[in-house]
């Protein structure tokens, strides 16, 4: 048993030998130790984001499960976030509010490898912060999807809208706009719905908005379907649960088109050198916001100049 001492707060890390990814040799106190050092690069990106935990209690070779509410037997230092279920319903939920180091170094010795946020902040949940589209390669062509990163930033730089990429650490890659929440999460859907669609006829052999798989036909799906109210995505410097611990890990627009690029690069044994030796491509995320209204205009003309040609 050892503590990790954050903000205040000493943590008691439980079970501290517990194998989380046997083959890496990486224990829970590992786990509580990662979170613990790349605080300063994740809690701007999830401060007041209702937070779901997927929890792997005996790790990555045992039972899993994704947590939305928050436990009883949370410590009352820990900040919560009261959320409707459903945005038309009643019903609601209390979820974490992940905003310090100690709540971070807290949700790993939960057993919590991978967190996930919403896509909207607590002061405004039904207008989403940023929009997000999940390529994910079809048939292991990661080639295509840093293709497709690369042509909608050639297709939002058109727009005047600032872009972010990651590596998910999975399969593939999240492209990420930063929003002024001046759209609702109807409208921001709409938006990269229509966005999609315009971007998958400019290019009919590569991609695709077909959400049955069988008639993709080997085109990689330009997926806008988490802008909705309610729905996560992968925190950038989140560990994923597989052999190799993985990390979402964000880039610079000129890393996109590398060969030796892959969604799982970065891991748990290269991370820490990455980030000491490259500056934090996302550091001016939450200073960058962009507006779709303004943008609204430009994307209809384009759609009615590929309707005209």
């Amino acid at each position: 048993m050892t503590h990790i001492k954050a903000n205040g707060h000493s943590i008691e890390i439980t079970n501290t030998d517990k194998q989380m990814f046997p083959g890496d040799n990486i224990s829970k106190e590992d786990l509580a130790e990662y979170y613990s050092q790349m605080a300063e690069h994740i809690i701007p990106l999830t401060r007041n984001r209702p937070m779901m935990l997927h929890r792997y209690p005996d790790g990555i070779e045992g039972s899993n499960f994704y947590q939305k509410q928050t436990a009883d037997y949370y410590p009352r230092w820990l900040k919560e976030i009261k959320v409707k279920v459903k945005k038309e319903d009643e019903d609601s939920q209390q979820m974490l509010n992940c905003d310090s180091r100690a709540a971070l170094v807290y949700i790993a010795n939960q057993g919590c490898i991978t967190p996930h946020t919403w896509l909207s902040k607590r002061n405004k949940l039904n207008f989403p912060d940023k929009m997000i589209y999940d390529l994910d390669p079809p048939e292991n062509r990661f080639d295509l999807v840093q293709q497709a990163a690369k042509d909608f930033k050639k297709f939002f730089d058109k727009l005047k809208l600032k872009s972010y990429v990651m590596t998910t650490g999975s399969k593939g890659m999240h492209l990420v706009l930063p929003l002024d929440r001046k759209a609702d999460f109807e409208q921001t859907r709409q938006f990269a719905k229509d966005a999609a669609n315009l971007l998958a006829k400019q290019n009919p052999g590569d991609y695709t908005v077909e959400t049955l798989k069988k008639k993709r036909k080997g085109r990689l799906f330009l997926d806008y379907l988490r802008n909705a109210y309610g729905q996560t995505a992968v925190v950038p410097y989140a560990l994923r649960a597989i052999e190799g611990a993985p990390v979402a890990t964000p880039l610079s627009w000129d890393e996109v088109g590398n060969s030796k690029l892959h969604a799982q690069s970065y891991n748990y044994s290269n991370i820490f050198q990455r980030i000491s030796q490259k500056e934090n491509p996302w550091k001016d995320f939450n200073q960058k916001k962009n507006n779709l209204d303004k943008a609204r205009n430009k994307l209809d003309k384009l759609i009615k100049d590929q309707e005209n040609a």
